[in-house]
């Protein structure tokens, strides 16, 4: 009998350690609080005239909130936290939640893509950072400190997308082209994010065809093609297909969310609460889908200091009111620029194909699901149920084709 209870135990040990290890408490609610902040700030955002594509991590968004409650005393700390939905969460759980959660999906061997994410804050030259600050910074959100002169402007910037460009291999060459307030503390997140598809698309199946960015604009773009069995479903009464593709490993998966036809994204947008794709996702089937993708490289950088403040972040970010004093000793920094800067590319890679289905009645009749017009995409983690990414495609790189006569 003990020998019975001993190996039991041995497979329970070998399970735990073999990288099955759940999540604490509060690293899943933090799970919980950032996919909620996910939706709150892309509609925030998709709100902003002239602006095409959208590509967010909330994730890497709720981590810096987390720096800058670490940072901030009193009220600035207190309104962070009601961003983040966690008013009654105690300090210490909080960024050990947020730490925990980052580091889970932050595991490219785990999960089998290519995630590089960097971070750092910069200050004024003037500002001295507190020890105990930087070492929490580290600990807890891997944040690098940097002061910067940006008397000289130029080469405060040049010195800044060269940080950006050199921690994301050269994918992201630029976080901005300008800083308009100097003045304050500055957050910069670098990131280059490369999904390995579950199963890959026809390397050679890639041609060039027209992505209608709008009824009278369309570009050239690279497209990608295979046909296979996914999650798919028809939302006939709203107009739209949800896919979900599986990513290698199958611990996370890419949601598309498309209308049947080229339209600004603005229908969909606000049809699109946590609800309703958790709505749509209970309604997936796997079934044959024939999908064609644009073989993408996006590099999207926004200046999140402004949507933060829309969301309730109202201290923080004004200079008469904010107490950051826990980052430098004093009351002599408020959060003036959020730059939140994303590279990401899918293309052909992926595990070797399921080729056991190819000629069996498993592909037949294939529903289509033909992305050559503005969509919305999440990157969703399966262990976590937190959203990796949200964005939306509106303007793939591409030339502007000749109108047909």
């Amino acid at each position: 009998m003990w020998l019975t209870n001993l190996v039991t135990l041995c497979l329970l040990v070998a399970a735990t350690t073999n990288g099955d290890k759940q999540l604490s408490d509060h690293a899943t609610s933090m799970a919980d609080n950032s996919a909620s902040l996910a939706f709150n700030l892309y509609h925030n955002m998709a709100k902003e005239k002239n602006l095409e594509n959208i590509l967010i991590s909330p994730v890497v968004v709720a981590s810096s909130l987390g720096l800058v409650a670490l940072g901030g005393k009193s009220s600035t700390a207190s309104q962070v936290k009601t961003v983040l939905s966690a008013d009654k969460v105690k300090d210490e759980h909080l960024h050990a939640g947020l730490a925990e959660l980052l580091t889970e999906v932050s595991n490219s061997t785990a999960r089998n893509v290519t995630w590089k994410i960097s971070n750092r804050l910069y200050g004024p030259s003037s500002v001295n950072f507190a020890d105990d600050f930087v070492k929490n910074s580290k600990k807890h959100y891997n944040y690098e400190h940097s002061k910067i002169n940006f008397r000289d402007k130029r080469s405060a910037l040049k010195s800044i997308n060269e940080w950006a460009s050199k921690t994301t291999d050269g994918r992201l060459p630029e976080v901005t082209k300008d800083v308009e307030k100097t003045d304050g503390a500055m957050i910069v997140n670098a990131m280059f994010f490369k999904p390995h598809w579950n199963e890959q698309f026809h390397h050679k199946m890639v041609d060039n065809r027209g992505f209608l960015v709008s009824r009278s604009y369309t570009v050239s773009v690279p497209m990608m093609h295979r046909t296979g069995i996914y999650g798919f479903f028809e939302d006939t009464k709203n107009s739209l297909y949800v896919l979900s593709i599986p990513l290698a490993h199958k611990m996370s998966s890419m949601i598309f969310i498309m209308p049947y036809h080229v339209e600004s994204l603005e229908r969909l947008e606000k049809l699109m609460t946590r609800a309703q794709l958790d709505t749509w996702l209970s309604k997936l089937e796997d079934k044959a889908v024939a999908i064609s993708l644009p073989k993408v490289s996006m590099e999207v950088s926004h200046n999140l200091q402004k949507h933060l403040g829309e969301l309730g972040l109202t201290e923080a970010v004004d200079k008469s009111k904010a107490d950051l004093s826990n980052m430098s000793g004093k009351k002599d920094l408020y959060l003036a620029n959020v730059f939140h800067a994303s590279a990401m590319e899918w293309d052909t890679e992926g595990n070797p194909m399921d080729t056991s289905i190819f000629g069996t009645d498993k592909l037949k009749n294939p529903k289509l699901f033909y992305a050559d017009h503005p969509f919305i995409f999440l990157v969703k983690d399966n262990k976590t149920n937190s959203i990796l990414f949200i964005g939306r495609l509106v303007r793939p790189k591409g030339d502007k084709m000749r109108d047909e006569l």
